[in-house]
């Protein structure tokens, strides 16, 4: 009798890119190495790989549900031989979660992170640092007792940079490259962390692991949190390259922007869109070269937002003008001090003309006598008006802001090259983004451990490591081959998302059919768009996706 043909669905989607990606840069081998001998069936490699594939599914499935997100994918085409669903327990996820906390989290990513920059051929020549807060649930009760170890971070209040000051957090520092916005260094914070001590010492432990003899030496960038004198000295002495902004605070920048208008020597870049001079300033830390930037776009911001200042301002000065009309003083000189009073703290940009008039009055009611001498009073009559030329002049001041550097020669870095540098400070940003998608794994963070949430904090960074290089090597070899496409609105496009090509790959499945010969595999639905970014990401992921016998 024939035995009959046994027919089995699983959804491969998009996962098979990130399992694809996993492998050339060797994570699970490596942190292989790292655990030694275990007697693990699912090693923690391979768990670490399934946490970042339950992550990057974009299925917001806590830790405990990880099984169930697997319960329909082809586990053993994407993890290897013997792994099932059931084995990706909360018991063994946690265990690896364990594991990644001993091992400090932070050397762990930095050496995972050299190993695929270099596989993947990233370029570290300018690198972007900052940190972002993480709000919690939960009482943790015991994290700032005295008894907690030292190297576990604090879940505590701060200042949340999600607004959520109700709720206590953790922080993350992290630094990703400019060139395709790959994560290099991460390190999980104290929820209270000042970014002036966090950053330099990020910045410090991100130069060592980035020293080789044949590499050229990074340019380290950040925002104003981490400039200061101490650490710019810091950062002098240790021969770090750093591009920071200068905060206004100061009374050098406060000069330096207050006169920025008068000034000749402007330059402007080639679309017109930019403009900046350049000084070179002697500070207790060193020398800097100082460019102060002002750009059509911050222009454009900077007149939209004083115009609702100034339109509620006078507002404002109207009423109290009106007010200080209907008061009568008993003599010129009370009206002229009530009037200096009141317009104290008058804008620059708004102007208050005046004018004393005098009226005689008789006290009490009815005709008065003949021989009654009247009282004179005294009223102000004001108008309000704003100064145009003083508003131009304060959205210029508003629209600047400085840029800094200790390197001097323009050859090595020149003045557009830093400007352009600094804004590219959004590299790090849109890694925060990234990571706080709602759909996202870490979007909602409900371990109960603090060092459960470090290691975590690691699986998030790795998870966007994964989709950074994708992402990188996907554009860079369509720009190379001079290929496109199609995006949402089916307009080709050299640069997609990871994100839509992951959306593209919804519904491809692997059907395995089960017969007395053997078994078959077909990859099913698999169209030209999608074989064309599967030979843009190379022969690897191919075979992921290639039918099989």
């Amino acid at each position: 009798m024939q035995t009959p043909e046994n027919y089995v669905n699983e959804r491969l989607d998009h996962l098979g890119v990130v399992a694809g990606v996993c492998e050339e840069i060797g994570l699970a081998a490596y942190l292989d190495r790292l655990a030694g001998e275990t007697n693990r069936h699912v090693s923690i490699g391979t768990a670490t790989v399934a946490m970042i594939l339950n992550g990057l599914g974009f299925s917001n499935r806590r830790l405990y549900l990880v099984s169930q997100f697997f319960a329909n994918k082809p586990v053993e085409h994407l993890l290897g031989p013997g792994i099932e669903a059931a084995d990706l327990n909360d018991d063994c996820l946690d265990r690896t979660l364990d594991w990644l906390y001993a091992q400090d989290p932070t050397q762990v990513f930095a050496g995972i992170a050299t190993q695929a920059r270099k596989i993947f051929g990233v370029s570290a020549r300018h690198v972007h640092v900052d940190t972002t807060s993480f709000s919690v649930s939960g009482a943790y009760a015991g994290d700032e007792s005295a008894e907690s170890e030292e190297s576990v971070i604090a879940i505590t209040y701060g200042y949340s940079r999600d607004h959520r000051e109700d709720l206590k957090q953790w922080m993350l520092a992290l630094a990703t490259t400019q060139e395709g916005d790959v994560p290099l260094f991460v390190r999980p914070l104290d929820g209270n962390s000042s970014d002036k001590v966090t950053l330099a010492s990020a910045v410090e432990a991100l130069h060592e692991q980035l020293q080789a003899p044949e590499s050229e030496p990074s340019f380290f960038v950040a925002d104003s949190g981490i400039y200061s004198e101490a650490n710019m000295r810091r950062f002098n002495e240790a021969k770090i390259r750093w591009i920071s902004r200068v905060p206004e605070t100061s009374t050098e920048a406060k000069a330096v922007v207050e006169t920025a208008s008068e000034r000749r020597e402007w330059q402007d870049s080639e679309d017109g869109q930019t403009h900046w001079f350049t000084c070179i300033m002697t500070l207790p830390q060193g020398q800097e070269r100082w460019v102060i930037v002002r750009t059509e776009q911050g222009e454009t911001r900077a007149r939209a937002t004083l115009k609702r200042q100034v339109d509620k301002a006078e507002h404002r000065w109207k009423q109290k003008l009106w007010h200080l009309s209907n008061q009568s003083f008993a003599c010129e000189a009370d009206a002229q001090s009530a009037l200096a009073r009141e317009v104290k703290g008058l804008p620059a940009w708004l102007e208050v003309q005046s004018e004393l008039v005098s009226s005689e009055h008789h006290a009490g009611k009815g005709r008065p006598r003949q021989d009654a001498a009247p009282t004179r009073h005294w009223h102000i009559q004001a108008t309000v008006t704003v100064k145009q030329p003083q508003v131009e002049q304060e959205v210029r001041r508003k629209a600047c802001f400085i840029v800094a550097t200790h390197v001097l020669d323009t050859s090595i870095l020149s003045d557009q090259e830093l400007v352009t540098t600094y804004k590219e400070q959004g590299s790090v940003e849109r890694g925060f983004r990234f990571l706080k998608d709602p759909m996202f794994l870490a979007s909602s963070v409900f371990v109960k451990k603090p060092e459960r949430i470090v290691a975590l904090g690691l699986i998030m960074v790795l998870c966007l490591l994964v989709y950074r290089l994708a992402e990188h090597r996907l554009r860079t070899r369509l720009a190379e081959t001079e290929q496109t496409l199609p995006d949402q609105l089916n307009r080709p496009t050299a640069r997609p998302t990871l994100r839509w090509v992951f959306q593209c790959f919804e519904g491809i499945e692997l059907l395995h059919i089960r017969s007395a010969s053997g078994t078959q595999s077909f990859v099913l639905r698999l169209q030209p768009m999608h074989r064309l970014v599967l030979a843009m990401l190379g022969p690897p992921y191919e075979k992921i996706y290639k039918t099989s016998s």
